[in-house]
């Protein structure tokens, strides 16, 4: 008898023996979707897998679902959030609709600045609190397992209570969580940035490895914000501690953010909003995943990136919803598949492998999440009745997610 057994599967999607790589180029395409199926999960892991009709008779489970008429899928992986923020900005959307732009925000103390001034003045626990409703949020949505980034802290104090908050969630939820150090997200208006780097090397890197609170470091390689020298050279230090490079990379501006990320090494860069075939070229060869973040460019209405340019390159690439109180207010996975069907002219299959596979491997949790393989975990969620894998992204902003299983435990 296993722990839980969902049986007459209208369709059991990311049907996987194995999962060596990531998915490039035309293989993107291809999305296994077993019919009329059933699935076994036993001590938070699946063990079994198969059309109905091979189902063993001594097959049964503790709590057992009929889904028919619906979908099982592999729950999302979502490779780039900054969850841990004391605040929304709601004031600064009003401000964007009048027609102020980015910079605008930010030269008026707008942005990542006011993100800042607001999480330094908020306890640690109230921060907790607070990140735990959005964690549910995105577990509700199909979320099984995330990314989360500092970069609101801006103080060794504040970015230390940040990813504390991030791995207390990975501890106290069902969401597997990769933390990422992002203290090199903007430069403090007390301070030099030459001396705002020095503190980033000198300081607030050792206090991060010396708490273990970390797996990677980014950097925001961005016109007024980190140039890619500096990014190099901090993406290069965090390295030294064990921690690989993930850069946020040609978001407003032809940055060469993916430039040092390959140089790097590192696992993705993410945004991509402004690259052309010299990004591409780069890209060609290298194990860095381009990783596009539509909820971003659809809030801050700038290009979308160019995912058909990519994968006809050859390139894979990943979805992931950068859910954050100033560009991206959402962590809604199928509606980043939405917005990557209709704005970025990804297929359904495409898109959803680009946010369970790829986003996978750009966690380094691809033994472990993003299909429906035995021996990983069991992370599922099972829609309302649809008719087909291509109906979650067409029927954007309908709930259709119904119930989600993570680690093997129903989330009531």
């Amino acid at each position: 008898m296993v722990d839980l057994l969902i049986t007459h599967i209208k369709g059991l999607v990311q049907v996987r023996e194995s999962t060596p790589n990531f998915l490039a180029g035309k293989e993107m395409a291809n999305l296994p979707v077993l019919s009329d199926a059933y699935l076994a999960m036993d001590d938070g892991v699946i063990v079994a897998y198969g059309p109905m009709h091979a189902m063993p008779t001594s097959l049964t489970g503790k709590e057992t679902i009929l889904a028919a008429g619906r979908f099982v899928f592999p729950s999302f992986v979502d490779s780039h959030t900054h969850l841990v923020y004391a605040a929304a900005r709601e004031d600064e959307f009003v401000m964007k609709l009048k027609g102020a732009t980015y910079a605008d925000i930010a030269a008026r103390g707008g942005g990542i600045l006011n993100s800042a001034r607001k999480l330094q003045a908020m306890s640690e626990e109230e921060l907790f609190q607070r990140t735990l409703v959005r964690a549910q949020e995105i577990m509700a949505s199909g979320t099984g397992a995330v990314e989360i980034k500092s970069g609101y802290g801006l103080t060794v104090r504040d970015e230390l209570k940040m990813l504390r908050v991030a791995r207390r969630i990975g501890l106290e939820t069902p969401l597997s969580v990769k933390t990422t150090f992002l203290g090199a997200h903007a430069v403090p208006k007390e301070v030099s940035k030459e001396s705002y780097i020095h503190l980033i090397l000198d300081e607030m890197l050792p206090a991060v490895a010396d708490e273990k609170l970390a797996d990677y470091i980014d950097v925001f390689c961005e016109q007024g914000f980190f140039t890619p020298e500096e990014t190099i050279i901090i993406a290069e230090a965090g390295k030294k501690y064990g921690m690989r490079p993930r850069i946020h990379a040609n978001q407003l501006h032809r940055s060469g953010g993916v430039q040092a990320g390959v140089k790097t090494n590192a696992i993705s860069v993410d945004h991509l909003e402004n690259i052309g075939d010299e990004e591409v070229q780069c890209l060609k060869g290298t194990m860095t995943m381009p990783t596009a973040l539509p909820g971003a460019a659809f809030f801050l209405n700038l290009p979308m990136p160019p995912a058909r340019l990519m994968i006809d390159e050859g390139l894979p690439l990943a979805i992931a919803s950068d859910y954050n109180p100033g560009s991206s207010p959402s962590g809604n996975m199928p509606l980043m598949l939405s917005l990557a069907c209709i704005r970025m002219k990804m297929t359904p299959e495409e898109a959803f492998n680009a946010a369970t596979m790829n986003t996978a491997y750009a966690l380094d949790f691809l033994s472990t999440h993003g299909s429906i393989t035995i021996g990983k975990r069991a992370n599922v969620f099972i829609t309302r009745p649809i008719p087909s894998v291509a109906y979650l992204p067409y029927a954007y902003g309908s709930t259709l997610v119904d119930t989600v299983v993570l680690g093997g435990q129903v989330l009531r």
